[in-house]
């Protein structure tokens, strides 16, 4: 990031500003048509907090300004080579778009997963947000042309 204009911070989001990151969790949802079920969004939040070694909920700050955030968690795949980073979630606010900050935080996402050691870094997307999976490709993201499937284990059947 060379420009003062792509400048870019990140830092942990603490405690006692969950209520922060969840008005913003809220707006991304909303914009991008994600069912919000609050409680279990705030338990995985709250799981996160207290275990860092289950990844990292970060703010988005640029000139001292909180613009998003980013939401990084470790999975494992023997096909990913192991331990493997899932940007879970990606969020800048709308003011904060067109000024290269959509680029600048998915490369300190990057960099924060291979600072820790891993080799791969995966997302999702959404089939609606072409512009979102736009930016993924551009910066060598590949869509590796396989359907996400989800069974919620409390509400299926034994």
């Amino acid at each position: 990031m060379s420009g003062r204009e792509h400048a870019l911070s990140l830092r942990p989001a603490g405690r006692d500003e969950l209520p922060a990151l969840m008005d913003m969790l809220m707006q991304f949802y909303a914009e991008d048509r994600i069912p919000l079920d609050a409680p279990r969004v705030r338990r995985g939040l709250d799981q996160l907090m207290a275990d860092a070694s289950l990844g990292a909920a970060l703010f988005a700050e640029a000139q001292g300004v909180r613009v998003g955030y980013l939401v990084l968690g470790w999975c494992f795949s023997i096909e990913q080579g192991g331990r493997h980073v899932l940007i879970d979630e990606l969020y800048l606010e709308p003011s904060a778009r067109g000024r290269g900050l959509g680029a600048a935080l998915l490369a300190a996402a990057c960099d924060w997963a291979r600072a820790r050691g891993a080799e791969v870094v995966r997302l999702e997307v959404n089939r609606h947000n072409p512009r979102a999976k736009a930016l993924y490709l551009r910066h060598d993201f590949r869509d590796d042309d396989r359907d996400i499937l989800s069974l919620a284990l409390s509400q299926a059947a034994a």
